[in-house]
């Protein structure tokens, strides 16, 4: 069975925009695989800690060495990503806040960029460690921006940089421009899921 883990990081919960692009692409999965085993991180209902001194320094001791106050700091982090690790399919739903990603998904990112773990640095540079996974990525936003902006860009690279090298993106825009532009954008949308799904599969 195929594991599906869903990083959502919209304010509105299962009603926000991004997200239920991403539930509408698991109902394809699902028509595809039977079933699936679908993992959420609800982001904005269970936030993760934000990365603070004493966290990295927790991060950057060997486990052998750390405290047990460390230990309880990275025990957070450790959990975030074998659960990562664990998913054959990464769907994240990404709505745009102030032109760049939620905090409470940079926070995620934070807890998950492990020097050793996730990634690692190299004579020819870093190398991600998270790899063999299908990565699906559903921004949504207020105007139009496109896939040259500098969100995507962050996103893209964050992601291969720990081995997510080939991240598929689809985006909602303009959702508060008119409730014409909305309808029309989401339409356009939920119709590109058609597409988008048979050949990311068939490439599997």
């Amino acid at each position: 069975m195929k594991t599906v883990l869903k990083i959502q990081s919209s304010l509105f919960g299962a009603g926000g925009r991004s997200t239920q692009l991403a539930d509408r692409f698991i109902e394809g999965l699902r028509s595809l695989y039977g079933a699936v085993r679908v993992v959420t991180r609800d982001l904005a209902a269970d936030p993760v800690p934000p990365l603070t001194l004493e966290r990295f320094q927790a991060f950057c001791t060997p486990s052998a060495e750390r405290s047990a106050a460390q230990q309880a700091l990275v025990r957070d982090s450790d959990m975030l990503i074998e659960e990562l690790m664990a998913a054959d399919i990464v769907v994240l739903a990404v709505p745009m806040y102030n032109f760049t990603v939620p905090a409470a998904l940079h926070n995620y990112f934070d807890q998950v960029a492990r020097a050793g773990v996730t990634f690692r640095y190299t004579e020819h540079g870093a190398e991600g460690l998270v790899k063999g996974k299908q990565v699906f990525v559903f921004v949504t936003r207020g105007g139009y921006h496109g896939d040259a902006h500098s969100q995507t860009a962050f996103l893209r690279q964050f992601l291969a940089f720990i081995g997510l090298e080939d991240a598929k993106f689809l985006y909602a825009e303009g959702l508060a421009i008119s409730d014409e532009a909305r309808e029309q954008s989401l339409g356009a949308a939920n119709a590109a899921l058609a597409n988008l799904l048979p050949p990311a599969m068939a490439a599997a």
